[in-house]
């Protein structure tokens, strides 16, 4: 300990006290651990952000897409690591087991419940914000995308990945063909090296459950130089109760090329003063708007789509059309800050059989509640590939007979009337109990809800009390999920309120 007192330690008091802490501080271990393994001080000022750094608000809050999580009274961590290279990721995870610390994994910040970056107790952020390599090989028709890509692509394939291409082609996950992950032990491992049983794993039940995920390989699919969308707007003057209701018995029957899905919200009435509810009928088809308008007036009538309802563009330009933004410049998708930031709360629901119209009824009133106001439910149809997808084929499991997906999402401003709105999704919820999936009442795991219960984060979790939520997210493969778990990290380094827990833990 002499040498290591008398001609290293001047150095890194030095390096630390750039980073606003010493060796003094009761965290001084964990930083001198990992400081003596990055070893280069220029590179420590762009890794290590501690509390006292000039910096590290910036860098906390830069990647949080719901403010609810960015408040003076949300615990922050003590560190936030943002690794340069695979060696700093390595470090992070072997300081963090050999100190003590809780280590949170974010890649793009857009958990709805900030478990990647929040903490009850006292933890540390190793933020993937600079894994952000894109590398496309057109002739084998693959990409290797790295975690912090700007598409929040960490968290999206780690959770299964439904989108909008999901009817013709099925979940991204079902298409990441390899994967770069650190373990708990520091291993690098790809999917030979981890082992079929892993790579099952990460492909839906959490990758930061399992370890690090760096990077995906994923098998791209082909899409159409054109593709037509649309929006048709129905309020309730003008039937949408009815619309909606038929929607339900064709969405999921048609042609694959087609996604179709229903946005519920609040709007102005044509009555001044008044509010109304809108349906909002959007769809992508993967070709042209005239082949698009004969299919659906042969098939869906009762909407009355016209061609004016129509816009053709590229498949990438649609990206941009369903998340608000405008269709052009398309290199929009490359800011982190191009979608604007709300504090929310988030539920969802898998539905098997049409709601009657007096379901409907009461659902579509209660978005006439003052709560409503900045609220709203996307109902997105299945079918198509999904439907042919066995549910144990990867740890995502709502597949055949889906008629769609439910996402009920509020937000508010103030966050002192927090209580408020999410008392209101409660109720909504509550409401919709009759008409889901039942025993158990399905959820999508990439719109976490804490609701649905919690893992001590200090401390065992049995394998009866993960279930209570676990089962809602994975169904069946739950129970594999946690063999696997118990394989790969027995300690638990890698946990958070509603991660797969291992049959034992300390």
């Amino acid at each position: 300990m002499k040498f290591l007192q008398f001609s290293v330690l001047p150095f890194l008091i030095v390096i630390l006290s750039l980073n606003g802490a010493t060796l003094a501080h009761p965290y001084g271990d964990f930083l001198h651990c990992l400081s003596l393994r990055i070893s280069n001080s220029s590179t420590i000022s762009k890794v290590i952000y501690t509390q006292n750094n000039p910096s590290y608000s910036s860098v906390l809050n830069a990647s949080i897409q719901n403010t609810r999580f960015s408040t003076p009274t949300t615990p922050k961590p003590y560190a936030i690591i943002t690794p340069r290279k695979t060696s700093h990721v390595q470090s992070t995870i072997y300081c963090s087991k050999n100190h003590g610390f809780q280590l949170r994994i974010r890649s793009g910040g857009h958990d709805v419940e900030g478990v990647s970056y929040v903490s009850q107790v006292p933890f540390v952020i190793l933020d993937l914000v600079n894994f952000q390599a894109v590398k496309v090989d057109t002739k084998n028709e693959v990409v290797w995308v790295q975690s912090g890509a700007t598409t929040g692509i960490g968290g999206h394939l780690s959770g299964g990945g439904f989108g909008i291409l999901g009817r013709k082609y099925g979940l991204a996950a079902d298409h990441i063909i390899d994967a770069k992950l650190i373990d708990a032990n520091g291993r690098i491992l790809n999917r030979k090296s981890m082992g079929e049983d892993l790579f099952w794993a990460i492909r839906g039940g959490g990758g930061n459950t399992f370890g690090v995920v760096l990077a995906w390989k994923i098998k791209l699919v082909p899409v159409p130089p054109v593709v037509t969308v649309f929006t048709v707007n129905k309020n309730l003057e003008q039937n949408a109760t009815k619309i909606f209701h038929r929607w339900q018995y064709i969405a999921h029957k048609l042609p694959n090329d087609l996604f179709t899905a229903v946005w519920i919200m609040k709007v102005n009435s044509s009555q001044v003063g008044k509010k109304t509810v809108q349906a909002g009928f959007r769809g992508m088809f993967l070709g042209g708007v005239d082949e698009l308008i004969p299919l659906i007036q042969h098939e869906f009538p009762e909407l009355g789509l016209a061609k004016e309802n129509c816009t053709q563009m590229s498949w990438v330009q649609s990206i941009l059309y369903f998340g608000g933004l405008p269709i052009q410049p398309v290199e929009i998708l490359l800011n982190r800050n191009a979608l604007p930031r709300s504090s929310l709360k988030a539920k969802t629901d898998f539905v098997k059989e049409p709601i009657p119209e007096t379901g409907i009824e009461g659902f579509m009133n209660m978005f006439l509640e003052e709560e409503a106001d900045f609220a709203i439910t996307m109902i997105e149809a299945f079918g198509g590939k999904m439907d042919e997808i066995q549910e144990n084929e990867l740890p995502y499991p709502h597949r055949a007979g889906i008629l769609f997906e439910s996402t009920y999402i509020v937000q508010w401003t103030n966050e002192e009337d927090a209580g408020t709105y999410i008392n209101w999704i409660r109720r909504l919820y509550s409401y919709m109990a009759s008409y889901v999936s039942k025993s158990p009442r399905e959820a999508y795991y990439n719109y976490k809800d804490l609701d649905l219960g919690t893992n001590n984060v200090n401390g065992y979790t049995s394998y009866e009390q993960a279930s209570v939520w676990g089962l809602k997210y994975f169904k069946n493969n739950f129970k594999r999920l946690v063999q696997i778990k118990t394989m790969i990290d027995p300690m638990n380094l890698f946990r958070n309120e509603q991660s797969v827990p291992p049959l034992w833990s300390p």
